[in-house]
């Protein structure tokens, strides 16, 4: 694992840089090259602004991320992608929520903590990178000891994750896509996978799998959300992760649901079906891929959909 005074002192050295880079912004492949310390936006939403939708102990992530006491969540506003059937849609689409600073980001990550969370889970943050890093050194400053998770849509350039590792200890990053034609459709992102998987490779060669007891403290773990209709894709992704990368961790999410996408993609206006779940998991087995697969009976208040815009107790 990094060294903490390391990364404390990686990210002082980098901050000038990112925040510059604000200027003419290119954290994520839109490289909108916007200019959003005059309050510009580009694909994501977000101007200058750090903005945070909620933050609490999160007991619906993977169970090496979750844990006993749940992970210490942060779900930040705006997104790079915008799936169509997002199902952080409120936050993910707009740029609502609190605006807050650095100082008071890295505040919230020492409040999790001392509410017993397992580890620091950073929701979409890349649009924010430059202010992340800087709460997250402020935050060790402060006695933050516990683990960095970086909760992405694995649409990152190969730049942004070259930073990331100097920081983070796990990647929980999703692979939605092997397809440039779905990416296109629902993400508006035809070179999602081609960045998708030069992401994934880095972030497997940066972060060797380290547990503690059924605790990951160091590695990958790869999403794939599967979409009604489209197991083939489904079973596309999960022999590329098979054959391309050593040791996977897969969670195999079976949590769709419409929302905003109902009404406007008819052939995604649906959840998936018992065949498509029992095909995939005998795929899953069959490549002997270790992982998690999700029931089909999801709870589904542990959407983004249904979570409240709230920093209570946090802050202070």
């Amino acid at each position: 694992m990094i060294d903490r005074e390391h990364r404390i002192s990686f990210l002082d050295e980098i901050q000038e840089d990112l925040h510059g880079r604000l200027e003419s912004c290119d954290l994520c492949p839109r490289k909108c090259h916007v200019n959003r310390l005059q309050g510009d936006t580009g694909r994501c939403g977000a101007g200058q602004d750090l903005v945070v939708y909620t933050a609490f102990l999160h007991h619906g992530e993977e169970p090496p991320i979750s844990g006993h006491k749940g992970s210490g969540t942060i779900f930040f506003s705006g997104c790079s992608l915008k799936c169509v059937y997002c199902q952080n849609y409120p936050f993910s689409h707009s740029i609502s929520g609190t605006t807050i600073t650095p100082e008071q980001l890295s505040l919230i990550m020492i409040r999790l903590q001392e509410q017993g969370a397992e580890n620091i889970n950073l929701v979409t943050a890349t649009h924010f990178l430059p202010q992340v890093c800087q709460a997250v050194a402020r935050a060790m400053r402060r006695g933050l000891s516990i683990p960095i998770v970086y909760n992405t849509s694995g649409y990152e350039t190969e730049e942004t994750i070259g930073i990331l590792g100097n920081m983070v200890d796990v990647y929980l990053a999703d692979m939605k896509y092997v397809s440039s034609s779905l990416a296109a459709k629902y993400s508006n992102a035809a070179d999602y996978p081609l960045i998708n998987r030069k992401g994934l490779l880095l972030m497997s060669q940066q972060k060797k799998t380290m547990w503690e007891g059924e605790k990951l403290r160091q590695g990958l773990i790869i999403r794939h959300l599967v979409l009604p209709g489209y197991a083939e894709e489904s079973v596309r992704a999960l022999r590329w992760i098979s054959g391309n990368l050593p040791q996977p961790l897969v969670s195999l999410m079976f949590q769709f649901r419409p929302y905003s996408a109902r009404g406007q993609y008819p052939e995604i206006d649906c959840t998936v079906s018992r065949k498509e779940h029992a095909r995939l998991k005998q795929q899953l087995d069959s490549l002997a891929l270790e992982g998690w697969i999700q029931d089909l009976s999801t709870e589904e208040e542990l959407a983004g959909a249904h979570f409240q815009p709230s920093l209570e107790g946090l802050l202070h």
